[in-house]
């Protein structure tokens, strides 16, 4: 059995003990769990049939502490999330330490009283746990309570007609820029604005838009490509009903290409998107009904018109239909008229939009990273004044800068420590370049892995800017490194350099002597609100 570390027992004896008796289980999650409320962590991932590990405080009837664990998670899991409990609990609660703890597994209890000891705490056997109980069986109500994804009696017409987009793949025929128009006129739609994704073969699907405003709003906020929380606010505020098409097989760790798929292996998707009440993964009547004859009607225009938008071509056509929908309480069916027509002049502002932001993207700027050598070993730290002085004397090269303050414990740097070979091709490439100019930290962004970075940026005389080092926002170490650099570069009023050195792969591999040292670069340290370029994100260029 793994026991507490002796200075972690220290820690949690040093909280205040309160006379509380906590609940604590680990319980299946038959249908998954509801949405987070105002006492959970939003931050937890769910897990389909996972479990739910639960620690509440039953004098006080709060939850201090959830978890959601896959079930062949030992029960390690349960001691960490009591562990939060005591020292990190949810809000209104404060870190403390109960006087007893009760639970109803007999086994948890033993694994419990080896891992507690020395904490003076009382533990128990209870046949029930009641707080517990009574939060398990909201759990299950609000689970049984949600709404199926579709309305029964739209659910096979909505799928079949799914299919049949599917078989149509209007993505081989429209660009996402040339929309369609599809009168509704009834369900307080007057016009759905469709627009097809898939031309590029990365998501299929088809976007019915209330209002051109909505679609507008979204491609402009698109084209700007601003950060990944703008990008995801913009997501989240279209206003529209969605189809998209996915696998239904389990192959989360490879890309699957959708199109190769047989029609069985495709599952259609289906929800709606709301500024006010974001993305809803279900639909209801209204929605579904209005959905189903949008999707007959842009099958049927389809099938009619394929042949005119050969070569990219999108003419004025326009075709009405009357498309027949049965009232499930009457039993009575109606013919719906639709109108489906093409939007050139609109296809051509959104085209022109997009290319006007093409162009303006050809100013981003470029951040190389084939200065810094493969596999270096990078530190963010300082130098000692007094060795500063001797490392200047004797660097066999050395760049200074004029006016450097001698303020603080010392002068911060950073260290590239590589081989001898590439040191002296980067010491060449940083010379041809005209020296070092700055050295700067910038938020940076890859939208692809939707991971953010703060990366160690490069600037030399030139110019350009040339990537050091990418570091994650939650490595501590890195955190902590970079709360002291912006200290010691504001004693130094922004005094700083680069150091070169070699011995990567000798005794002195991430402790560089003076020795090993062969190069001094002085320079400036700038703030991302200096370099002025906003959060940068990950993309392909071709050199």
């Amino acid at each position: 059995m793994t026991a507490l570390n002796l200075s972690t027992r220290r820690r949690l004896k040093q909280l205040p003990q309160i006379a509380s008796v906590w609940e604590g289980d680990r319980r299946p999650l038959v249908s998954g769990i509801p949405p987070a409320t105002d006492w959970t962590d939003a931050s937890i991932d769910p897990q389909p049939n996972g479990e739910c590990i639960l620690w509440v405080d039953g004098s006080q009837g709060m939850v201090r502490a959830m978890d959601v664990v896959t079930p062949d998670t030992g029960p390690e899991a349960v001691v960490r999330t009591l562990l939060r409990a005591m020292e990190h609990p949810h809000n209104p609660n404060s870190p403390a330490r109960p006087q007893k703890i009760v639970v109803s597994d007999r086994e948890l209890l033993f694994y419990l009283r080896g891992v507690l000891q020395d904490l003076d705490i009382v533990l128990d056997y209870v046949p029930s746990l009641p707080l517990i109980d009574e939060i398990f069986r909201g759990f299950q109500e609000a689970v049984s309570s949600r709404p199926p994804q579709l309305p029964p009696q739209y659910a096979d017409d909505l799928s079949n007609r799914a299919i049949d987009i599917w078989d149509d793949a209007p993505w081989d025929v429209f660009a996402d820029h040339q929309i369609l128009a599809i009168e509704v006129n009834r369900w307080d739609l007057s016009t759905l604005y469709a627009s097809v994704m898939g031309m590029l073969g990365m998501e299929f699907g088809v976007l019915f838009y209330r209002s051109l405003d909505s679609l507008k709003r979204f491609r402009q906020r698109v084209l700007a490509n601003e950060s990944l929380e703008a990008m995801e606010e913009a997501f989240l505020g279209q206003d529209c009903l969605f189809v998209t098409f996915e696998s239904d097989r389990d192959d989360d760790d490879v890309d699957v290409d959708l199109s190769m798929l047989p029609i069985d292996a495709i599952e259609p998707v289906f929800g709606n998107l709301h500024p006010l009440e974001g993305l809803r993964s279900f639909l209801y009547d209204e929605e579904a009904a209005a959905l189903l004859v949008a999707l007959e009607a842009l099958h049927r225009f389809l099938h009619q018109h394929h042949l005119k938008f050969e070569a990219n071509a999108f003419p004025t056509v326009s075709s009405r239909y009357r498309i027949p929908l049965t009232d499930d309480e009457t039993g009575k069916t109606t013919q719906i008229s639709i109108k489906v027509s093409t939007m050139p002049e609109l296809a051509a502002e959104l085209l022109t939009m997009a290319e006007a932001e093409e162009r303006d993207d050809t100013d981003f700027p470029i951040v190389r990273d084939d200065l810094v050598p493969a596999k270096s070993f990078l530190s963010l730290g300082m130098v000692p004044w007094d060795m500063l002085d001797v490392l200047r004397a004797g660097a066999a090269e050395h760049h200074p800068l004029q006016d450097v303050k001698v303020s603080g414990d010392g002068f911060p740097v950073v260290m590239i420590q590589t081989s001898r070979p590439k040191a002296k091709t980067l010491i060449g490439d940083l010379k041809a370049a005209g020296g070092l100019r700055a050295i700067c930290f910038n938020p940076g962004a890859d939208p692809f892995e939707r991971e953010q970075y703060d990366l160690g940026l490069l600037q030399t005389e030139n110019g350009e800017l040339h990537l050091f080092g990418e570091f994650g926002y939650d490595d501590p170490d890195h955190i902590a490194a970079r709360k002291k650099w912006d200290q010691r570069c504001k004693k130094t009023n922004g005094c700083c350099g680069l150091i070169i050195a070699t011995g990567l792969t000798g005794a002195s591999r991430g402790k560089p002597q003076f020795k090993d040292m062969v190069a001094l670069f002085e320079a400036r340290s700038l703030t991302a609100k200096e370099l002025d370029l906003g959060t940068l994100q990950l993309r392909l260029a071709a050199d």
